[in-house]
């Protein structure tokens, strides 16, 4: 298993219910991938590389999960500070409309915000992208108002998946990198490293975008209802996280953490890559499949990297949980 984040355990651990050896390797210091959290020196838990918040509709994917955690209870909402400096909804929804004319929505929510994002015009990116922050016609204010289960962890992200990677048949190696030779060492390979990567580039390089992120300590809460606070200006910030705002943040001290996330292509970041992007033109998407059918029949590549696809956390789970189910049925039906 190349990657310890959500859907490299999610693969680990099911095959190692059924009696599969596995060996996990990460090239960071650290197991979660993204979902990585941890306690700051305010006693405040931290979303390293920015909020992530789980809900899904899908119950098999909410109770296979409850397995290695317990829950809090939370439902996102999030502001947007307008230039003038007043706080609305967003998505936009009724009360967003007091405030802004319909007509200026794109202007104003999305074509900056998107542009930062992305780094290209609103014209150039997939609508699909676009349509996760539909614009409401009602006073609803929830971010993921459709979804049954709207939770985070008790007790964070990073122990939710160390949960789930434990096990005796898995061994966790980090700051382990991937070397091809490795193949001819396993009987199967599931890889969630970048598939360009992979191979090295051979075909050339798919985009995506990456996030620098920047946090500082105030010493004392703002007055913000909301832990979320997206930035509507040309600035090249796009939002601002106030963790303490989060359930279970409960602590001691009476300091406030906050992170501010500026979008970035990912060669001005370390090579740390967040995001594929989405094209219009499914340029990038015809690159990836370029590389997929290149790929050796003892390696299956998963996750946001690997597969080339922006998912939400349960689509992690789920396409992890099928990748596992078709791997265990082939080898049964090859026995």
């Amino acid at each position: 298993m190349v990657g310890a984040g959500l859907s490299g355990a999610v693969v680990a651990r099911e095959l190692a219910d059924l009696g599969y050896g596995v060996d996990v390797i990460e090239l960071r210091d650290h197991v979660g991938g993204n979902c990585f959290d941890f306690i700051d020196e305010n006693g405040i838990r931290v979303h390293r590389y920015g909020p992530h918040i789980f809900h899904t509709n899908n119950k098999r994917v909410f109770d296979w999960l409850s397995r290695y955690t317990e829950w809090i209870d939370y439902e996102h909402k999030v502001l947007a500070e307008l230039p003038c400096g007043r706080r609305v909804p967003f998505p936009p929804n009724n009360t967003t409309l007091q405030s802004v004319d319909e007509a200026d929505l794109i202007d104003i929510f999305y074509a900056p915000y998107t542009e930062k994002m992305w780094g290209r015009p609103i014209a150039e990116v997939n609508p699909r992208i676009l349509s996760r922050v539909p614009v409401r016609q009602d006073g609803e204010d929830r971010y993921f108002p459709r979804d049954v289960y709207q939770k985070l962890p008790k007790a964070g992200y990073t122990s939710m998946i160390t949960n789930i990677l434990e096990h005796p048949n898995i061994r966790v190696s980090l700051s382990t990198g991937y070397e091809r030779n490795l193949e001819s060492q396993y009987q199967h390979i599931f890889n969630s490293m970048p598939i360009d990567e992979y191979f090295n580039y051979e075909l050339g390089e798919l985009p995506y975008r990456s996030i620098k992120f920047h946090s500082w300590t105030a010493p004392f809460a703002s007055s913000s209802p909301v832990p979320v606070i997206n930035l509507t200006t040309h600035e090249k910030f796009t939002r601002i996280t106030e963790w303490v705002k989060f359930p279970g943040n409960e602590k001691a001290s009476s300091n406030s953490t906050f992170t501010i996330e500026e979008p970035c292509d990912y060669s001005e970041n370390n090579g740390a890559r967040y995001y594929p992007v989405a094209d219009i033109d499914g340029k990038n998407r015809a690159l990836y499949d370029q590389y997929a059918s290149l790929v050796p029949k003892n390696v299956t590549f998963i996750g946001r990297c690997g597969l080339y696809v922006y998912i939400d956390m349960d689509q992690a789970v789920s396409n992890s949980l099928a990748a596992a189910r078709r791997y265990s049925q082939a080898e049964r039906a090859a026995a």
